[in-house]
């Protein structure tokens, strides 16, 4: 039986995705999860794994082409099987406002009716993301699927400039990262209730253990430990005593997530992905410094894996090796938090009383209204401090 090939939804809210090539060619023999082709998303470009066994066949997309998420792309077939012919579109998954799930037409006697008073196709992202700026959606004619209008319609209208003179430049093309950062980030910001809480910590415990475990991780493993492998491994484990940080706002509700999967913010070219690090509670700092240097040599390649992005619950932002003193992040939904770091730079403090010289960096909590109030915040960023002044104690 033939097995289609679909373009993925790899991410929450994704519409379309781009391929960019087939590993393998029409009419290979591949085996289920062998790598068959890449596709960009606006995190990086991913490998994706056959979904059966058999001879790659009725490839309909090439490298490219920007694809709906649902789109049959090709088939796996048993040898000497033909692909099905062209069918519908397979369903994306995504609900859409105004769509009728019934026939795909309506009865002949119906025809007469007026068109204006079929609902737009659009979805329910676009249509926010629509009333937040102000677009009439009746004006726009959808790019999508059966002229779906998407998010890129909505924001192709939004930012459309008035008549203006020859003279005016031009705006500088961006990257589909780059464009697809700035949608993500303005709807987070603009839909997300943000509120943050900034400490200061004393980092000479941190520091005290970093030299301490470097050199025999170094040894043992090829990687080199950082500050960030250390504040994830302290990170995830108070956040199994804080629950609540470790939840996500869907569907209008707080729904706690099983595992701590934290999220590694991780500069790339023409934007930054959140790399997994999964289970980061159970890790040791070596295993957390291992996953993060090949998650950054992945990311840096543009070669992520689906499950590399996929799933995080919290995230860490650290932007100390930039010498940035400071900083707010944004959130990615459905996280209900993310922890920005700033660099570890020597302070004059009170010790004991006196004036004393610190190792001392900023860390700024941003948290979701929705999901968590100020007061248990504040009690989950004390609990962290708590864990960077004393890491011993919190990782044995």
């Amino acid at each position: 039986m033939a097995i289609s090939i679909v373009m993925p939804a790899l991410e929450m809210a994704q519409e379309t995705g781009k391929l960019v090539s087939w590993i393998k060619p029409e009419g290979a023999t591949v085996a289920k999860g062998e790598l068959i082709l890449e596709i960009e998303t606006d995190k990086a470009v991913m490998e994706i794994e056959s979904p059966g066994a058999g001879v790659l066949a009725g490839i309909k997309a090439k490298p490219g082409d920007v694809v709906p998420v649902g789109q049959v792309i090709g088939w796996i077939v048993a040898a000497g099987e033909k692909p099905p012919a062209d069918e519908a579109q397979a369903v994306s998954g995504r609900n859409l406002a105004g769509v009728n799930a019934q026939a795909p037409e309506a009865p002949a006697a119906k025809a007469s009716a007026p068109a204006e008073t079929r609902e737009a196709k659009i979805s329910p992202k676009a249509r926010r993301l629509a009333k937040e700026r102000g677009v009439d959606v009746s004006q726009l004619r959808g790019s999508g699927p059966d002229g779906e209008i998407t998010t890129a319609d909505v924001l192709a209208a939004a930012d459309a400039p008035a008549p203006a003179s020859a003279s005016d430049p031009s705006p500088s093309g961006l990257s589909s990262i780059e464009r697809l950062m700035a949608e993500r980030t303005t709807q987070s910001w603009t839909t997300v209730p943000h509120f943050f809480l900034t400490r200061d910590i004393d980092a000479g415990g941190l520091n005290v253990l970093r030299e301490h475990l470097l050199p025999g991780i170094e040894q043992a493993h090829s990687v080199r430990l950082t500050h960030t492998d250390l504040l994830v491994a302290l990170v995830a484990r108070v956040l199994t005593k804080y629950r609540i940080m470790n939840s996500s706002w869907r569907n209008g509700g707080i729904h706690p997530n099983p595992e701590v999967n934290i999220a590694v913010a991780m500069a790339v070219s023409g934007g930054v992905v959140g790399a997994v690090i999964p289970k980061a509670d159970t890790l040791a700092p070596w295993e957390i410094a291992v996953q993060r240097r090949d998650l950054a040599e992945r990311a840096r390649a543009g070669r992520l894996r689906p499950a590399d992005i996929a799933g995080a619950t919290f995230t860490v932002s650290n932007l100390g090796m930039y010498r940035v003193d400071a900083f707010t992040a944004i959130i990615t939904p459905p996280q209900a938090a993310v922890l920005a770091v700033g660099c570890i730079a020597d302070r004059v403090v009170p010790v004991d009383g006196r004036p004393g010289i610190r190792p001392v960096m900023t860390v700024t909590l941003s948290s979701d209204h929705r999901v968590v109030d100020g007061a248990r915040a504040a009690e989950f960023l004390d609990a962290v401090a708590e864990a960077v002044r004393t890491p011993q104690v919190v990782l044995g």
